[in-house]
Order: structure tokens, then sequence, then C-alpha cells
């Protein structure tokens, strides 16, 4: 009990310090690309370049990056958010109106942070380069949900371990079915 509480505390100050702390400039550099993120278009855009422009290692990884996306949203949104219905860091702890910008629905996990790491995540074996580029914005993304009110760090934390376990899903997919075939 004594840990949670813990937890909880260490959740809260992480959360007023990146409200307070960042400043107004760099905030609103952090909404313009969570805004870029915003109903995955920056991912979906990113996967639409590298298919056109990187080949068949460009269409590889996009593909696997939007798979990826997909299994991470169905989990963080249409599951994770259902079941949690954890509510919102409160407003009174953010000194900027961006935190009334911000959704209705449970706050754990960031399905933001979910979907970016999980694009990034996927396309990196693939195309390295690619995915070093992507992670830029990914960061930024999960920085931002916790500056602008969305988000705790700890759904953050969750979002990114959802779209990492996503990425590592469909990259092993494939040999996981040919060894259960193969097996029985």
């Amino acid at each position: 009990m004594r840990l949670l509480a813990c937890f909880r505390d260490a959740d809260r100050t992480l959360t007023k310090q990146a409200a307070s702390r960042i400043p107004p400039s760099v905030g609103k550099m952090l909404s313009a690309v969570e805004e870029a993120a915003e109903s995955t278009k920056l991912w979906c855009g990113s996967a639409a370049a590298m298919a056109w422009l990187g080949g068949w290692r460009g269409r590889k990884a996009a593909a696997a990056g939007l798979s990826s996306l997909v299994v991470a949203q169905l989990v963080s949104n249409g599951l994770c958010k259902q079941l949690a219905d954890r509510p919102r860091p409160p407003k009174e702890w953010f000194p900027h109106d961006e935190v009334d910008d911000r959704p209705d629905s449970s706050s754990f996990p960031s399905g933001h942070t979910a979907a970016a790491v999980a694009f990034t995540a996927a396309v990196a074996p693939t195309w390295p380069v690619a995915g070093t580029v992507c992670a830029v914005p990914a960061a930024l993304v999960a920085l931002e949900r916790v500056q602008s009110g969305a988000h705790y760090p700890s759904d953050v934390a969750a979002g990114a371990a959802i779209g990492l376990a996503s990425a590592w899903l469909i990259r092993n997919a494939p040999g996981l079915v040919r060894r259960h075939w193969l097996s029985s």
C-alpha cells in the first residue's frame, strides 16, 4: 500500500513539474507536434513517405509501422482505456489553457504515446535511419501529453510499453505462427 502511495506522489510531482517548468514557447512547439500526430496523421504520412521514397525497405518499414500502430491503438484505446477509467490530472495543476482542450476519455494509458512508440519501434529494425527520425516526434508527443495536462507520466509510460509490445508482436508474429503450425 505504501509503494502505491509513493508511486502516486511521484506521478503527481512529475506532472506538476512538466506543466510548470516547460517554457510556453516549447509548449507551443509540443502542441504543434501533437496536433500533427492527432488521429495518427503524422504516422500515416510518414508511412506514405517511406513507401514512396524507400523502395522495398521503405514499404516493409511502413507496413510494420502501421500494423504495429493498429495493434497499439486497439490495445490502448479499445481495451485498456475501457477497463482503467482513470480521470485526467486536475486542471488546477496546469498554469496554461491547453488543459481545457483535452479528451474526456480515460487518462490511462496514453493512446498517442502507444501509437507513436509502436510505429517508431516497428520501423526501426527494418530502416534504422527512419526509426531514428521518427523517434524525435514520438518523444515530443510523449512529453506533450504530460505537459498539456492530458496524462500522468505513468499513463505515458504504459502507452510506451504497449507500443513496444505491439512492435515486438508484429515483428515476431510470423515466427510464432510458423512454430505453432509446425508443432501442431
